[in-house]
């Protein structure tokens, strides 16, 4: 009887929620939008726009396959399946995406829209751009609507641009495995809000996750196993550039991270001879970093990472390729500064640029290096001495996999508790003493998997803070306010539960009932 009880609330409940839904007043005013990332500039004009099953998407050329996304995204939403169509002029209703604005402060990836009563354009000077626009106009639709109901968007203007090129997330697939369509979930939440490069840390002691076709012992020993003992796993390379695609679609590149001459315990236990020794490790599954080298006299070494580079170059459309370099505690410094100077060469015969984490700027980088804070301000500030520029990625702002307090679930707090606020009230400039906006590649918010193991844990540890570094990322700083944003972030508690995302409801932030 208690559990027939139960039903019945359950069910009046969701009639009275579908009544609510369906009786809500249409919205007209488009700065009442929680948009995050904050555009640049947002006006209204108090009316709405229809997405109905006789809306078109008009595209010019070079914009079929952001026509598709878009059109995909609102059959999803609504049921409704857009027409694409292939146009050189604006139409006089229905969406437009034009690579025709020709503001210089839009630069690559900026968009403008005007939404009006018939009409949705959105204009940039590349499909970059326009995706970015997209992203903007889905934040103004549900993310599930009753099946073929009709979407209203309020009428406006809008006007948009990033203040950083590189706007990015690293997911480390070392420790814990993911598979490809949990990576993809991942770049979709990144696309959500606008970030554009997936680090993704492709090796570490505890798993390699790459197929390396000249050297298969890296997966067939190397991967078989993860923290806690787990399976492991890899991805064929077939199954890399699946990832690459998709995340290309999305406007977002993926940089690979083969970490050494530290966190190589995996490639040290799949070939014995890039020991010293000679001897094969024991596959290891803990989280104690700093123990492993690969042995930086051997010519063999060298050999090991022109066939892994090549090989990981010859799939990698993206300009760089990031070699780690970091915690190598194992490798006096007389052997890391020679083998590093090595492996930069290496980098640039296969066409990549080099990134590497802040250690590297212990060696004489190369031109057009980049390396990643994350903790040692000296090294960085050395790396800006020989024309090196930077990600920032502080680990104790940065870092997504610390815990938000001490009765966090998952996650460490080597570098203390990060809660939303924390993630979002830092400035990249501040970051590194003298450093200036021009020697700043772009942000990047860290995610290492020694404690979570599947995607409902890695969600639980992204949100709510993703869509804060979003925000640093794109924003200018004068337009940034923690007391405005939770405002808005607090109303993404719709978005993330209709997509199913197991997010930290913290407290510090006002949200929705």
């Amino acid at each position: 009887m208690k559990k027939m009880k139960s039903i019945l609330k359950i069910s009046l409940f969701m009639t009275i929620l579908f009544q609510f839904s369906c009786t809500t007043e249409t919205p007209t005013d488009l700065t009442q939008t929680a948009f995050i990332p904050k555009p640049v500039s947002v006006t209204a004009t108090g009316g709405n726009f229809e997405i109905s099953g006789s809306t078109v998407i008009y595209v010019q050329e070079g914009l079929q396959k952001t026509g598709e996304y878009l059109a995909g995204a609102i059959e999803r939403i609504s049921g409704f399946a857009p027409e694409i169509v292939a146009t050189k002029e604006a139409e006089t209703s229905g969406i437009y995406l034009s690579l025709s604005a020709t503001s210089p402060d839009l630069g690559s990836e900026g968009y403008e829209m005007k939404i009006d009563k018939k009409m949705i354009t959105i204009s940039a000077t590349s499909p970059a751009g326009c995706f970015n626009g997209i992203q903007t106009l889905l934040q103004t639709m549900p993310v599930k609507a009753p099946a073929r109901e009709k979407l209203h968007i309020p009428t406006g203007e809008i006007r948009d641009f990033p203040e950083y090129a590189y706007r990015g997330a690293m997911l480390d697939v070392g420790r814990h495995f993911f598979s490809v369509d949990e990576v993809k979930q991942f770049i979709d939440y990144m696309a959500m809000y606008k970030l554009n490069a997936l680090h993704i840390g492709l090796t570490n002691d505890q798993g390699w996750r790459i197929e390396i076709k000249s050297w298969p012992k890296l997966t067939e020993i190397g991967g078989s196993t993860e923290v806690g003992g787990g399976p492991g796993g890899f991805y064929t390379q077939e199954q890399y550039t699946e990832l690459v695609n998709y995340a290309q679609e999305r406007n977002i590149t993926i940089i690979p991270e083969i970490d050494m001459p530290g966190h190589t315990n995996a490639a040290l236990a799949s070939y014995a001879e890039l020991n010293c020794d000679g001897k094969a490790r024991e596959l290891y599954t803990g989280i104690e970093v700093g123990f492993s080298t690969l042995c930086t006299g051997k010519e063999i070494t060298y050999q090991f990472i022109d066939d892994v580079f090549g090989e990981l170059a010859a799939l990698t459309p993206g300009e760089y390729i990031h070699i780690g370099g970091d915690e190598s505690h194992s490798t006096p410094l007389e052997d890391y500064i020679p083998f590093v100077n090595r492996v930069q060469q290496i980098v640039l015969k296969h066409g990549k640029k080099v990134v590497g984490w802040d250690e590297i700027a212990n060696v004489a980088l190369v031109e057009n290096s980049a390396v990643q804070f994350w903790d040692n301000v000296k090294n960085t500030t050395m790396a800006l001495e020989q024309g090196a520029k930077v990600v920032i990625s502080p680990a104790k702002k940065a870092y997504l996999d610390m815990q938000y307090d001490s009765t966090s679930t998952f996650g460490l707090h080597w570098a203390g508790y990060i809660e939303v606020d924390t993630a979002y009230s830092w400035e990249p400039l501040e970051q590194v003493p003298g450093i200036k906006k021009e020697q700043i590649v772009g942000i990047e918010a860290a995610l290492w998997t020694e404690t979570v193991s599947n995607m409902d844990e890695v969600e639980y540890l992204v949100f709510p803070r993703l869509p804060g570094y979003a925000e640093i990322s794109w924003a200018a700083p004068n337009t940034r306010n923690w007391d405005e944003y939770k405002i808005r972030l607090g109303k993404q508690n719709k978005r993330f539960d209709a997509l199913g995302i197991d997010y930290f409801p913290s407290t510090r932030v006002p949200w929705e009932e």
